[in-house]
């Protein structure tokens, strides 16, 4: 990882270059998404609303990790970039690079969690009980720092624990086989888990501790101060996509099909994937569980993982200045 941070954070630069530079020159801007990650502003994307809101073209560039988009972002390729994982923006921050948080663009607490060996019949009010037991854990990302505090609610001493750091697939084949007491992990390889076992928080629960699993549209800040006006109306159809998501019924039905096409997926596991999913609206965003201080927090703890696993050297001492509530604030006002 610090190979790959070191990479694109040499290669940053502070004003708009590349692709994007000349994008916007031509009344035109860049942004990153990804496919098979199914969300309500794909309808509007295929309905061409963001166009029509911005008054200009949008290349819309699909991408397979966080840490590219860091990477597009750097070099200047790309303007906005929806759906960022936290883990690789805090990595991409903590390493320097200057880019912003403006938006939350999914919650999906309920696809990231621990798993409890179904034998061992220990659940939240029996977490106890994990003292001294083997977990697999993919250290240095936000399924560690989740199992961290989890443990640290339950009082179990994480020092007693065997912990091995194993991708959530192994995690899940090892769950599965007895290997191990509890594994961590998130996607289909935590639907293999629970296969194998019980949660000991829901998503709703973790959350309340401080334990926030999501992603995020991130621009860098040079952008973010000369376009403020522009990405508030990009932040607007979004949030009237998601809104129109929520309502559920006839809307909803409407924009599966399209949201599936748009994802590359079909609409069965569309829905699914989607049932995991939760859009907070811009009032909810701007709370204290958000941007009041939450997202905030919650960061620092993801950094303090990555720096303690020997991901990155450093952490910021603050994560305040990545978060640019200014957009969503005008987005209030429309």
């Amino acid at each position: 990882m610090k190979k790959t941070v070191s990479a694109f954070v040499a290669g940053a630069v502070m004003s708009m270059t590349g692709a994007a530079a000349f994008a916007e020159s031509h009344g035109e801007i860049t942004v990153a998404y990804f496919l098979e990650w199914p969300m309500p502003f794909q309808y509007a994307k295929e309905m061409g609303t963001y166009e029509e809101a911005l008054g200009k073209k949008i290349n819309w560039v699909s991408f397979d990790s966080g840490v590219a988009m860091s990477a597009a972002m750097a070099s200047g390729d790309v303007h906005i970039s929806v759906s960022q994982g936290v883990p690789p923006f805090v990595v991409a921050t903590s390493g320097g690079q200057d880019i912003q948080i403006v938006d939350v663009a999914v919650s999906y607490s309920e696809n990231d969690n621990c798993v409890v060996a179904s034998g061992l019949e220990i659940d939240k009010d029996s977490a106890s009980e994990l003292a001294g037991k083997k977990v697999s854990v993919p250290l240095g990302t936000a399924a560690h720092y989740g199992f961290l505090k989890q443990m640290d609610h339950f009082g179990v001493d994480v020092g007693s624990m065997s912990v091995v750091d194993m991708a959530p697939a192994e995690g899940a084949a090892a769950l599965s086989q007895g290997a191990v007491d509890m594994a961590c992990g998130w996607g289909g390889a935590l639907r293999r888990m629970k296969e194998s076992g019980n949660i000991l928080l829901t998503g709703a629960e973790k959350e309340e501790l401080g334990i926030l699993v999501f992603d995020v549209t991130s621009a860098p800040a040079s952008y973010v101060s000369e376009n403020g006006d522009e990405l508030a109306k990009f932040l607007k159809v979004t949030a009237d996509a998601n809104a129109m998501w929520n309502a559920g019924g006839d809307d909803a039905a409407k924009m599966l099909p399209v949201i599936a096409k748009d994802a590359g997926m079909d609409e069965a596991a569309t829905a699914e994937t989607m049932a995991g999913f939760s859009f907070p609206s811009v009032e909810e965003q701007l709370s204290a569980k958000w941007f009041g201080g939450g997202s905030q927090t919650f960061m620092g703890g993801v950094a303090q993982v990555f720096v303690d696993s020997g991901s990155i050297d450093k952490a910021l001492e603050s994560y305040e200045g990545t978060v640019n509530t200014g957009p969503l604030m005008a987005v209030k006002g429309m």
